[in-house]
């Protein structure tokens, strides 16, 4: 009886292919004596087709055209071959056939012998059929290039070969000679590797499947072939593509099939080592076939960029991995609003890009390439721009505002990730930058990286005079410039220098007096480098690690009439019983000073809570804080600074903000 059952078992897959043998012959269909009517098994009995170049009758004619696979059915399978969701929610069923006490491994041997004759039967008709009916229309009419049939089948006749003439066979013997030798894990470790082919095929699947579907709506004999193999019985109402997917997913199958096997072993079965090791071994194929289908959408998906970026020379580079890309606004140094800026992040290059009013071809173009080597990112505090971050490279420093507190941090922790991975490749540049993460949070351009870094610019609506001579900016006689070297706000009579910037590729560039001494060396004679600072000129401190207590006050009353309606307040740590009130957070000189020692704080007669008064001798400034909680803190840290308090003193709190 079990010679009998193998017997049906293989003349049922002969069966299947005698019939693609048979309908490769043109006006050839089987006759009432072909090999159709050998014997076939109940559960696996092909009914027999007029042949499988004809049309269809009527009946067939009318039913629903063949649905493709998309794209959607291939990244899901992708993500269940990468997740081994599919591995936990396999239930092995009960296999047909008549009650036995066969053992159950044997069953799933079974199984695995019928799974690949059908299998071995699907890769005849995609390779033996639909491949070579193909390449030979293209070779006889000309129709369509040989070369895209290739492309379409890439190496589907070596795994034809391989299941055909030695997987097949050595397992179909292996059965045979069951009851002498019950073991399949040994024939499984010697054919697996060669499993490994499959990752050519399935890395060209969705490329294959683009061209399928571009030659069959480009050209008609193409589609008649096509067509009318699907037609066929022996396609079984199946469209090529849902073949084409079919290798893509054998190696998945070999291994639930195994992984059942082992289980299904007894514990001390001779064949469990050898299966175990064959299952490792399919696993790892499996591996192989994922990673390919990996490196497929990182190309594909890379090119889709260099599409939208308009495919320039410079950047185009298929050995590139994008991490992150996505809007962000450029805070103008100029401008009060911020630009609409989009941001490709490689992992060796910052692209910063301009969307283009007429998206014909490229959607962006690229204004600056920031590479990565040598970038650096941080978060920057600043309450008119909040989720701003500051990259800054050898090309030129960007300062950004990004949509919500967590997307800042994302792209920071994108760009930060980027620059580690190459400072590992990168011995020399990781020696360069060894020290504390705090040194490049420090806003002032360091005296060693003037000319090789492109600097941040001070925003001009930061100061309201020259950042060098102090002098106040205006519309006609001063206006503002930027140094391209350290990047602050200066008057065109302290900018009138030009030096070689090695960041600008040695080009001359506008520097200020000091960085024109310091890049060229040249002392100019009527420079006055022992100027004495006035009692006013002190730099404006817009950070909480120099100043005790920091922010924008408005100025109210008569006290401020030339000052303008708000000032930026600092009590410095390094003078802690001054205020200093300076037109804006940048400036180099103050227009007031108010020695707080004595000084006593009331309340505003205006009844609101914000305002607060300073008095002393007949000196009355009345300042108005953005909320209560801020006023709040000003009125201790005056309190303090009245009282003769400094932070030199051990266990009192920090008033900074």
């Amino acid at each position: 009886m079990e010679d009998t059952s193998e017997e049906k078992q293989q003349a049922s897959v002969c069966n299947l292919v005698a019939v693609f043998e048979n309908s490769r012959t043109l006006g050839t269909t089987p006759g009432p004596h072909s090999a159709d009517e050998q014997p076939q098994s109940p559960e696996r009995k092909l009914p027999l087709s007029p042949g499988p170049w004809e049309a269809p009758p009527v009946e067939e004619a009318m039913k629903p055209e063949f649905r493709p696979v998309s794209r959607t059915y291939l990244s899901s399978l992708k993500n269940k071959l990468s997740s081994g969701a599919w591995r936990k929610s396999y239930q092995p069923g009960a296999s047909p056939g008549p009650e036995t006490q066969e053992p159950e491994e044997k069953r799933v041997v079974w199984e695995l012998l019928e799974t690949e004759q059908a299998y071995v039967a699907r890769l005849h008709l995609l390779d033996q059929v639909f491949f070579q009916e193909l390449l030979k229309e293209a070779g006889r009419s000309k129709a369509f290039p040989e070369e895209v049939v290739r492309l379409i089948f890439s190496n589907i006749s070596s795994i034809y070969c391989f299941h055909a003439q030695f997987f097949l066979p050595e397992l179909q013997r292996r059965v045979d000679d069951w009851t002498a030798t019950p073991r399949i894990g040994d024939v499984i470790q010697k054919l697996a590797p060669f499993l490994k082919m499959y990752s050519e095929y399935v890395k060209n699947f969705e490329r294959a499947a683009e061209l399928l579907a571009t030659w069959m709506d480009k050209s008609q004999p193409f589609q008649e072939i096509v067509t009318r193999i699907q037609r066929s019985e022996a396609s079984g109402s199946l469209t090529l593509q849902h073949h084409m997917l079919e290798p893509v997913q054998r190696i998945p199958r070999y291994e639930l099939l195994l992984k059942e096997y082992v289980q299904k072993l007894p514990a001390q079965a001779p064949d469990r080592a050898d299966a175990q090791r064959a299952l490792d071994m399919i696993f790892s194929a499996a591996q192989h076939s994922n990673a390919a289908i990996a490196e497929m959408e990182r190309l594909q998906g890379l090119w889709e960029v260099y599409q939208r970026l308009g495919l320039e020379d410079d950047i185009v580079d298929p050995s590139n991995t994008l991490l992150r890309e996505g809007p962000v606004l450029k805070i103008s140094f100029r401008r009060s609003d911020p630009m609409e800026r989009y941001l490709f992040l490689f992992n060796n290059m910052l692209l910063y890009c301009v969307p283009r009013v007429l998206q014909v071809g490229a959607q962006f173009q690229v204004r600056t390439r920031i590479d990565v080597a040598g970038m650096k990112v941080r978060e920057l505090t600043d309450a008119e721009f909040p989720h701003s971050f500051l990259v800054s490279g050898k090309q030129r420093t960007l300062e950004l505002q990004a949509r919500s507190r967590e997307e800042m941090i994302s792209w920071v922790q994108a760009c930060q990730a980027a620059i580690d991975q190459v400072e590992k490749r990168s011995e020399t540049f990781k020696a360069a930058v060894q020290g504390p993460q705090g040194d490049a949070q420090e806003s002032k351009p360091q005296a060693e990286e003037l000319g090789i870094r492109a600097p941040q610019w001070v925003r001009d609506k930061m100061v309201t005079m020259c950042m060098r001579c102090q002098e106040p900016f205006n519309a006609l006689t001063r206006r503002r410039h930027h140094c391209r070297a350290c990047g602050y706000v200066v008057c065109g009579k302290c900018s009138d220098y030009r030096a070689e910037l090695k960041y600008d590729s040695n080009r001359p560039n506008r520097v200020c007096l000091a960085c024109y001494t310091f890049l060229t060396g040249n002392v100019l004679p009527d420079s006055k480098e022992d100027k004495r600072k006035g009692i006013l000129e002190k730099e404006s401190l817009a950070g909480p690690d120099q100043s005790l207590m920091c922010s924008f006050l408005q100025l109210l009353g008569d006290k401020w009439s030339r000052s303008g309606p708000r000032g930026w307040c600092v009590i410095p740590r390094d003078d802690p019983l001054v205020l200093y009130v300076y037109a804006a957070p940048q400036d180099i000189k103050a227009h007031t000073s108010i020695p707080l020692l004595g000084y006593q704080v009331i309340a505003g007669p205006q009844g609101d809570p914000r305002v607060f008064q300073l008095h002393q001798s007949g000196q009355m400034y009345t300042f108005k804080a953005e909320s209560e909680e801020l006023q709040g803190r000003w009125v201790r840290a005056i309190k303090r600074a009245a009282n003769g308090w400094t932070p030199e003193e051990p266990d009192e709190e920090d008033m900074s903000d």
